[in-house]
């Protein structure tokens, strides 16, 4: 194991935004859902794979930390416009999938929903940090 004596900056930021009225069971579910986009679709978040002392392979993780901020619904909205006008890669997370069974039925929820009205809980976004930074703009770091 190497300790390198400087902290690691990255170029990039992940973050996570959720609506801060979620119950903590439903800020767990929706953060693990919404980074599980990125990283199926980006494949330069995603580090090496792990192996411990015995040689038992894990999978990779993300090469850099997941921030986690919450904020108001409004909050939540704007950050999401900020996200499409500057292109940046996102998933998102509505209220209406709490209460759909499965895949095809969580994207069946947001097709049905226009862009402006979607009821979103959470917002997972990846770029630039500064990019990142802008869309998050009004947001707090999840306590």
């Amino acid at each position: 194991m190497t300790n390198s004596p400087e902290p690691i900056r990255f170029d990039t930021k992940i973050a996570v935004l959720l609506r801060e009225d979620l119950e903590p069971w439903q800020r767990l579910n929706v953060t693990a859902f919404l980074v599980s986009g990125l990283g199926s679709q980006l494949p330069e978040v995603i580090g090496e794979p792990y192996e411990d002392a015995d040689g038992v392979p894990y999978l990779p993780m993300f090469r850099q930390p997941v921030l986690v901020f919450e904020g108001t619904k409004e909050t939540l909205r704007a950050a999401h416009t900020r996200a499409l006008t500057r292109a940046l890669p996102r998933a998102l997370f509505t209220s209406d999938l709490f209460t759909t069974g499965g895949d095809r039925d969580n994207r069946a929820a947001v097709r049905a929903v226009g862009t402006g009205e979607l009821d979103l809980v959470g917002l997972s976004v990846y770029g630039p940090r500064n990019a990142v930074d802008k869309v998050l703009k009004g947001a707090r770091m999840h306590p």
